[in-house]
């Protein structure tokens, strides 16, 4: 616990960067391939490539600040996750990953309305980000807003038509919606 205090406190020091990981001119490329290909293992790695692109940060303590979030949410010391997230956001605004995995523990501990306002946030800075309307979408369905619901999925399926998930999350919603179920 202590090491994590003195990541955050030099983290907190450093000044926020203007370029945040959705200006990388790669992903212009790698989301032309989510477009025009159904070939599943071409997807699964041009979706590999394009959330390591979001995940990194010109500043290497930050990614690996990133990381420990990660870690710390996945062992389920969420506490500790959330502490990190909320620090990277405040001292890197423009670092949309950050304010994903921050959205993605506020679903998990089912604080869904902090969840929507973080991807909102996510939207904002990079309107493609796919995982984020998978997240949106999924809230919704938690909430039982069928409607917001299909709309997120539907948006996600205009960033990434071949998502086999999307795809599948649309289809439940619109059963559901046809059938009222929920």
């Amino acid at each position: 616990m202590r090491l994590l205090k003195i990541i955050i406190l030099t983290i907190l020091l450093i000044p926020a960067a203007s370029n945040g990981d959705h200006t990388d001119s790669r992903l212009d490329d790698l989301f032309l391939v989510l477009l025009q290909t159904e070939d599943l293992p071409l997807l699964r790695s041009t979706e590999g490539e394009i959330w390591a692109i979001w995940f990194e940060h010109p500043n290497a303590d930050v990614e690996r600040l990133m990381q420990l979030g990660v870690q710390r949410m996945n062992y389920q010391s969420y506490t500790e996750a959330l502490a990190i997230f909320n620090n990277i956001v405040e001292s890197f605004p423009d670092f949309a990953e950050a304010w994903n995995r921050r959205a993605t523990l506020h679903y998990i501990v089912g604080n869904y309305e902090a969840s929507i306002a973080d991807i909102e946030k996510v939207l904002a800075l990079e309107p493609r980000h796919f995982g984020a309307l998978s997240g949106l979408g999924m809230v919704y369905l938690q909430q039982e807003e069928l409607s917001k619901a299909k709309q997120a999925f539907e948006d996600l399926i205009d960033v990434h038509p071949n998502s086999p998930n999307a795809k599948q999350n649309l289809e439940i919603v619109n059963e559901s919606l046809r059938f009222n179920i929920i």
